[in-house]
């Protein structure tokens, strides 16, 4: 599974790094920045892209870079990157032309963005490495297909919870196991948080009010999950997910499930909050040869019928540089859809709502994310998460209730509507 690592050395031998390009400039990207420009020979991040470039330029400065090139046309990036200098820009469509550039990395979480530039990636035949869990529990199904058509990979990244998932799901699998259960281990989970009561821990960790509430409120536990979900088959037995309160080791887990249920479902995505150790991911399997199984309780697993794996951690922006390295030189993806959705995320309400209201951005003040079967969301026409900022309220919704198409006015114009009614006609549900 190191294998990247001997093939960055050889392009490193070479003098011919991988370029990469990068949208966002925000908290993760600075630390994907300093990760790549101090720690990853053989790879060269040759531009940032972001609409305030002077943050890109901040992004480059606090990893050392002070040789920093601001381009606005195809042949000054061009140069640029001939010369070894950093490059910075607002022009999303620069690295998307470049054919110096081997593989983009989507850092940015912003999914009308992220849409646009994802689209013109495929567009351009460039890998995307995704760090917009966002945008992939809302269209990912559909721009994957679309990237299988261009030629090109586009994926979910390792270090984010849902590609430390995958790993461990894939290496499971490799040992002969069948995997039942996927978890997320979470520190805190409280939907009706907001910026306000995350302010204080935001501005400890430099880092943005909204996207620290989406992690507090189960937004993005819900997006990644969701993604993991369409990547392994696997479904929720209810809406938002079991989400057991279990302060014990994580190997208690496996007394914790139904294994008929979960063998009926195919495997079930959950999380739990405060288990140890964490923050990190579990897999919870099954194993039915008795010869095995004997060898199991040997080496300390137990003696099932689950058997529990985890990783106790998620190093987020350390392994974006693995991701790009996977895609390049081993053409393996980390996580995608398998198919069609087989779980998405969809919007509830926070609190009390009244109509004329304008619906504000993921890890606001208005509403939250909760997982859902696909099956289940098309049926009863719910409202996607990944759609609901900016929607204009018809009626009043009162709190905790979910959200449906008919409950509000989408803004007209935006990509992610036409992705999105796009690939619902793509995969149908009966």
């Amino acid at each position: 599974m190191m294998i990247y690592d001997t093939l960055l050395k050889a392009r490193a031998a070479e003098g011919k790094p991988v370029r990469v390009g990068m949208f966002g400039a925000g908290f993760m990207a600075k630390g994907i920045t300093n990760q790549i420009v101090n720690s990853v020979p053989g790879m060269e991040l040759a531009v940032i892209c972001n609409r305030n470039i002077e943050r890109a330029r901040q992004a480059f400065e606090i990893a050392g870079v002070t040789d920093i090139a601001v381009v606005e046309t195809d042949a000054a990036l061009a140069e640029a990157i001939a010369q070894g200098r950093a490059a910075i820009t607002s022009d999303p469509l620069l690295l998307c032309r470049s054919p110096a550039l081997e593989c983009l990395v989507d850092a940015t979480g912003a999914i009308e963005y992220g849409s646009m530039v994802t689209m013109a990636a495929i567009e351009n035949r460039k890998h995307m490495v995704s760090m917009n869990a966002e945008l992939d529990g809302t269209v990912g199904p559909l721009l994957k297909k679309k990237a299988d058509a261009a030629g090109i990979i586009f994926t979910g990244a390792d270090g984010d919870q849902p590609g430390v998932q995958m790993n461990l799901f894939r290496f499971v699998k490799s040992i002969g196991l069948t995997p039942l259960v996927c978890g997320n281990i979470k520190g805190l989970q409280d939907p009706y948080r907001n910026p306000t009561t995350q302010e204080g821990f935001a501005k400890q960790w430099g880092q943005d009010p909204y996207m620290v509430t989406s992690f507090a409120d189960g937004t993005k536990i819900s997006f990644e999950q969701a993604i993991v979900a369409n990547a392994t088959g696997m479904t929720v037995n209810q809406r938002g997910m079991i989400g057991r309160d279990h302060r014990g080791h994580v190997d208690e887990l496996t007394q914790l499930y139904d294994v008929d249920m979960l063998k009926e479902k195919g495997g079930i995505v959950d999380y739990v909050v405060g288990s140890k150790p964490g923050p990190g991911i579990y897999v919870l399997a099954t194993h039915d040869d008795p010869k095995q199984q004997h060898y199991l309780n040997l080496y300390k697993l137990g003696t099932g019928p689950l058997y529990s794996f985890y990783t106790p951690y998620h190093l987020c922006h350390f392994e974006i540089p693995i991701s790009v390295a996977r895609v390049v030189l081993c053409n393996d993806a980390v996580l995608q859809p398998i198919d069609g959705p087989r779980v998405e995320v969809v919007a509830t309400a926070k609190k009390d709502l009244k109509a004329g209201e304008e619906i504000d951005a993921l890890g606001g003040y208005m509403t939250y994310g909760q997982c859902e079967t696909y099956e289940i969301s098309r049926r009863e026409t719910l409202l996607p998460m990944g759609l609901a900022q900016g929607c204009r309220l018809k009626r009043d919704i009162a709190k905790d209730a979910v959200l449906t198409y008919d409950d509000v006015e989408i803004p007209p114009g935006r990509l992610i509507d036409t992705l999105r009614a796009e690939q619902d006609r793509l995969f149908p549900v009966a």
